[in-house]
């Protein structure tokens, strides 16, 4: 809810802004001070010091959004009430931005270092104890890698939401193709990157350099809490650098790092924040505040040296969307997939056999008239963000396919990315085609899971000697992978691939023409477009088909395999009294819970139902448990927090 706040109260006039901030601090009152820079140029900060804390860990924040919206309430479930906070909370606003505006110069800052200047002051305070760690999401993410890669002496541990550290093609040209309100809104915000991304739509030396200079996993040299969301725009740039930490950070901190993936959204605007239970149309209650839940439990291990168990706790934790619950891999993706064929049929089905028919498929698509982005990994503050309904906004018109499979039997457990292979024409000469991915509730809602494009003419590669333009008419391949996710299809419900040729102002829109994608370095200009006729095939030796990475799939949708039992906490974190549901025909007959250490804990069952068992746990120490629980026939598990 901070982070929403933020940007709501950045639409507001600078005095109005301005009064209000002040106006509160009655509740928040920071000590105003400026830091100096190696180059003597000063950044503005705010200190806020709980009352009686002589000295203690401290939590840095940098931010370009303006640190004094911060006194309208603290991160980390702090809000107003510093005094009951176990650190002092820092924040700074980056050079150039707001109170250090003044401390701007021609050139890119080198944000690293002045991160690095930041550590050291803080460490040289009074009231610090010299244990600093980071926290911030997004930009204020990515400036926690850039400060670590410095090096400060004083540098504890970071903790970036929604973030890392790269600057890649992919992450603004997917598929080759600009993302429209993504690159808006990063211009809105002040980061003026349009000019720079416009002039290198290829992959050329621009985008090897920086993506070089920006991935160095092997310079993060402190213990790491990377806390991510499904929704978010982020995940591909995540994970990989959660990996390559895993692998090429120095070894005495190697296995330090921990990944926590939410059923969340990057955040920035409206009520769907990092942590927060509603998620665009959907609610996840069980992971409401886990981020913070476990980024407090991170800094009290390292800054105030708490023996919660955080060593022992698994590399990875993730939101198996669905069933909706927490578990756990060392590694990510987990083990246990089988890469499984789901085949497009031209009767608008989706199922494991291959095709006998001899059809295709088409649609029209009209520049001028594109199919809507209505939710998704969206950033720009006018959209929606997550999972939400496509059944009447983009289901519902005719520039489309729909590929559904019948209702499912059994549930189908979904564990990485999903690789979508069309055999598809066009009656011109370039052309896109996106995909949407949905969960099909029985009442009739088409969730959206995640989405993905590719610009034809980008199919043999992003360079500018490989660009090929398409032969009217032609087949040509075109795969398109789509973001990591987790979600479990359940029983009852049906797996669905929309197809369409734009999702618009998510993605560029193709004019058709094959010219000059951008003319005049514009993110959405239409110059001559033109309506593309097209296909889709899904015959013998031309079929289009989606590969999805299974646990327990066997063959067939009559044949899905489950060999697990979903099991649900409440609340989660936990404070007194944690419900523990069973959702199957039979009573619970076993249960136990085990700690980060994997001792089992005896905890005193204060009640009972015909689904349910509820047990005390205010005698647990802070920590992540495993609660395990039995019926006649099936096994489940599921993580929770006490807090």
């Amino acid at each position: 809810m901070i982070k929403m706040v933020q940007f709501k109260i950045q639409q507001l006039c600078l005095p109005v802004m301005l009064f209000l901030a002040f106006s509160l601090s009655a509740q928040l009152n920071p000590t105003v001070d400026s830091i100096v820079m190696r180059d003597g140029k000063k950044l503005a900060a705010d200190v806020y010091k709980p009352a009686g804390m002589s000295s203690g860990p401290v939590i840095l924040i940098q931010t370009p959004y303006n640190r004094l919206l911060y006194r309208f309430g603290l991160p980390l479930g702090i809000g107003f009430k510093i005094n009951t906070s176990n650190y002092i909370i820092v924040v700074a606003d980056w050079r150039g931005f707001y109170g250090s505006r003044k401390a701007a110069y021609i050139g890119s800052p080198d944000r690293g270092k002045d991160g690095h200047d930041v550590v050291e002051w803080v460490a040289q305070q009074s009231w610090s104890n010299g244990k600093i760690g980071t926290w911030g999401p997004s930009a204020l993410g990515k400036v926690q890698f850039q400060t670590a890669k410095e090096h400060p002496a004083n540098l504890t541990c970071i903790c970036p939401l929604v973030a890392g550290p790269q600057f890649d093609y992919d992450e603004y040209y997917p598929g080759g193709i600009i993302r429209t309100e993504y690159v808006e809104q990063l211009d809105a915000l002040g980061y003026g990157l349009s000019t720079s991304l416009m002039a290198h739509p290829y992959r050329d030396i621009y985008w090897t350099y920086s993506e070089d200079y920006n991935y160095y996993p092997d310079s993060i040299a402190v213990p790491c809490c990377m806390i991510g969301g499904w929704y978010d725009h982020n995940i591909e740039v995540m994970l990989p650098f959660f990996n390559g930490i895993r692998n090429s950070s120095p070894m005495a901190v190697r296995d330090k790092h921990r990944l926590v993936m939410g059923p969340w959204v990057h955040g920035g605007h409206g009520s769907a924040q990092v942590g927060t239970p509603m998620q665009g149309e959907l609610s996840y209650p069980n992971a409401d505040g886990w981020n913070d839940s476990m980024s407090l439990l991170f800094f009290d291990y390292y800054l105030r040296n708490i023996n919660n168990a955080w060593p022992t706790t698994p590399f990875v934790q993730y939101y198996q969307m669905g069933e909706n619950k927490w578990t756990s891999s060392a590694v990510w993706p987990p083990a246990g997939t089988t890469d499984v064929k789901f085949y497009l049929h031209d009767n608008n089905t989706l199922d494991n056999t291959a095709p006998q028919g001899t059809g295709s498929l088409y649609f029209n698509y009209d520049p001028n008239d594109p199919s809507p982005t209505h939710g998704g990994p969206t950033l720009r503050s006018d959209l929606d963000q997550g999972p939400y309904d496509q059944s009447t906004v983009v289901e519902s018109r005719n520039d489309i396919l729909i590929y559904t499979t019948a209702t499912l039997t059994e549930d189908v457990i979904l564990k990485g990315q999903v690789t979508v292979h069309l055999k598809i024409s066009s009656d011109k000469t370039d052309t896109d085609f996106d995909v949407r991915l949905t969960d099909v509730y029985p009442d009739g809602r088409s969730m959206l899971v995640n989405d993905g494009a590719l610009r034809m003419r980008f199919r043999a590669g992003n360079t500018s000697s490989t660009v090929l333009l398409m032969t009217p008419n032609v087949v040509y391949d075109c795969d398109i992978t789509l973001p990591n996710t987790a979600i479990t299809f359940l029983k009852g419900h049906k797996i669905r691939l929309d197809v369409t040729s734009s999702n618009y102002p998510r993605f560029n829109r193709n004019v058709n023409t094959g010219g000059n994608m951008y003319p005049g370095n514009n993110l959405d200009s239409l110059v001559n477009p033109v309506v593309a006729k097209n296909s889709v095939y899904t015959i013998p030796g031309q079929a289009s088909y989606i590969t999805m990475p299974l646990v327990g799939y066997t063959s067939g949708l009559v044949n899905v395999n489950s060999s697990h039992l979903s099991l649900q906490v409440f609340p989660n974190p936990v404070a007194d009294q944690l419900k523990v549901l069973m959702l199957s025909s039979e009573t619970v007959t076993v249960f136990k819970v085990i700690n980060a250490l994997g001792q089992e804990v005896q905890l005193p069952v204060i009640g009972q139902d015909a689904q349910a068992i509820y047990l005390d746990t205010r005698a647990l120490a802070p920590g992540v448990y495993t609660v395990i629980g039995s019926d006649t026939f099936y096994t489940g598990s599921a993580l929770f927090v006490k807090q």
